[in-house]
């Protein structure tokens, strides 16, 4: 009997990719290097920019590595968990998106040699876990815990440095952390009660913290008064015009003086609405709604400046800085409700009215108006004003802070290198490539000061055996006491840093097995040629 044909098992779909192996830690590990290498040269003070554009043309240039990550139109999975890592740090902290990328990518690069030694993933991610948990240990000891005004101004200029605003850091820093501890609440900080107001047409020192908030909107009718003293302010969340019947009505007028009757009722409803904010005693609305024309002209007689559909988290912000009560139903509104600020006044910021609320008494929200000379300034200006109010943040919530310039990185690396002496196993060995992939920092820096990074290196490790805070000062090319030189870090940018990378790392080496499903048609190809449905127009 003739032996049967086998018949094929098709288990994917036809066109399914699939990497198995030693294939897919490669493939993964190469585009991790890759993704590292592309931020690697926007680290420190003398940091290179990338210039992004998108699909319509949009520039960004910018050297925040989340921004540049999240510009990026990034296809292979295991470079999208590693801009996973740079936007938890961004979330977390607000600062250090591509040191923890770098370190992400050095610790695979280092892998790729422990496997080639035949050492097996799973041992090395374990190895790597106990190196992340004595990183942290040793953070706590070398840590500074004496934190005042003057530690939280080095701590934002040194997150400033080198992104666009080096001409005036000390005054911004001043401005930050005013800020910052303006909204503090019992050692807590919501970065979310600080507005960062961006206009271009100024210099950078132009910029300005107003202890209120600023709307970027106008009054609602130009016979209102443009600046208002002893501001008493009411916050709405309703229109303040005519209510549509929410059912279908039909009204039957027989009589002209009864279609006179009904507009002249629609008026009095809109006068009553007016005169109940007045007889509160409020100079100021702000409405999250509209205002229909009736009822703008009505307040503009009153005296009162109104402005409408104001954003929900500007009416929040509002309520915190004034100290106002959101009131959703007018005839609920009373004196008690008011929020208080000294001043309110419609300013033109180049070429466009805003509203200031200005002089609040105890203000749980402020605004930093943030002035560049062209839109693109501006916009990287802020995204550093963003990370400095994230770092100073941190800093005042966890009362600990590191030395910069390498030095937490080298201290780590000395001290992981001594550890791993004391592991028996292969672990030893990752634990000693952790150690080791934590100098890419400083490396790093010094390969974008133009210094050596070999010679560099050798003269932190040699300056660590009298101080932990010895680091590497770019700008001079010298070892130098990081402390005293004012170059200083939250503690939660190295921890947080340390922690993400070594679990990305950990969680993409443990992959052994890349399935990628059939490319789905592509939704511009004509749907007759799909077998699909006809074309809809």
């Amino acid at each position: 009997m003739a032996q049967q044909a086998q018949q094929p098992i098709l288990v994917l779909p036809e066109g399914t990719n699939r990497l198995l192996g030693r294939d897919a830690q490669r493939n993964n590990i190469l585009a991790g290097k890759v993704l590292a290498e592309t931020v690697r040269t926007t680290l420190g003070p003398k940091g290179m920019d990338k210039m992004l554009v998108d699909g319509l043309g949009d520039i960004v240039v910018t050297n925040d590595g989340v921004t540049i990550l999240k510009e990026m139109d990034i296809d292979h999975p295991a470079a999208k968990m590693l801009v996973e890592v740079a936007k938890t740090q961004e979330d977390e902290v607000g600062d250090g998106t591509t040191t923890a990328v770098i370190i992400a990518g050095e610790l695979l690069k280092k892998s790729e040699s422990l496997l080639d030694m035949d050492i097996h993933p799973t041992i090395i991610a374990m190895g790597y876990r106990q190196a992340a948990e004595k990183a942290q240990q040793i953070l706590d000891d070398i840590s500074i815990k004496d934190i005042d005004t003057e530690m939280l101004n080095k701590v934002a200029m040194t997150a400033m440095t080198g992104k666009g605003t080096e001409k005036a850091r000390e005054p911004l820093a001043e401005l930050i952390v005013e800020a910052v501890e303006t909204v503090a609440d019992d050692g807590n900080v919501d970065t979310d009660h600080i507005k960062i107001e961006k206009k271009d047409g100024a210099v950078v020192e132009d910029s300005e913290l107003v202890t209120g908030v600023i709307i970027d909107k106008e009054r609602v009718h130009p016979g209102m008064p443009d600046e208002i003293t002893d501001g008493k302010i009411a916050l709405l969340n309703s229109a303040l015009e005519v209510k549509e019947t929410e059912v279908d009505a039909e009204i039957r007028i027989t009589d002209p003086n009864q279609m006179q009757a009904f507009i002249e009722q629609e008026e009095n409803m809109v006068k009553k609405m007016v005169q109940d904010i007045a007889d509160a005693g409020a100079n100021v609305l702000f409405c999250q709604k509209g205002i229909d024309d009736l009822a703008q002209h009505y307040l503009a007689k009153e005296g009162i400046l109104a402005v409408r559909r104001v954003k929900k988290s500007d009416i929040e912000k509002l309520a915190r800085a004034t100290g106002a009560t959101v009131v959703t139903n007018l005839d609920d509104l009373s004196a008690e409700d008011l929020g208080e600020a000294g001043k309110v006044t419609e300013q033109k910021i180049s070429g466009e009215d805003m509203i200031f609320v200005e002089e609040c008494k105890e203000p749980k929200a402020v605004t930093l108006l943030v002035r560049g000379s062209t839109k693109h300034v501006v916009d990287e200006i802020g995204r550093a004003v963003e990370d400095a109010i994230g770092v100073v943040a941190a800093t005042i919530e966890d009362g600990e802070v590191v030395a910069g310039g390498g030095a937490p990185e080298i201290a780590m690396s000395k001290l992981l290198k001594d550890y791993a002496e004391s592991i028996s196993g292969r672990e030893q060995l990752a634990v000693t490539a952790f150690a080791e992939s934590l100098e890419v920092v400083p490396k790093t820096l010094a390969e974008n000061a133009g210094l050596d990074s070999i010679d560099s290196l050798v003269d932190l490790r040699a300056s660590h055996e009298e101080s932990a805070y010895m680091g590497l000062d770019v700008f001079s090319g010298d070892v130098t006491d990081m402390k005293e030189a004012g170059v200083i870090e939250p503690k939660r940018v190295k921890k947080q840093a340390i922690q993400s990378a070594s679990e990305a790392a950990e969680m993409i080496l443990r992959i052994d097995d890349v399935i990628a499903s059939a490319s789905t048609p592509d939704p511009g190809m004509d749907p007759g040629q799909m077998g699909g449905m006809p074309g809809m127009m």
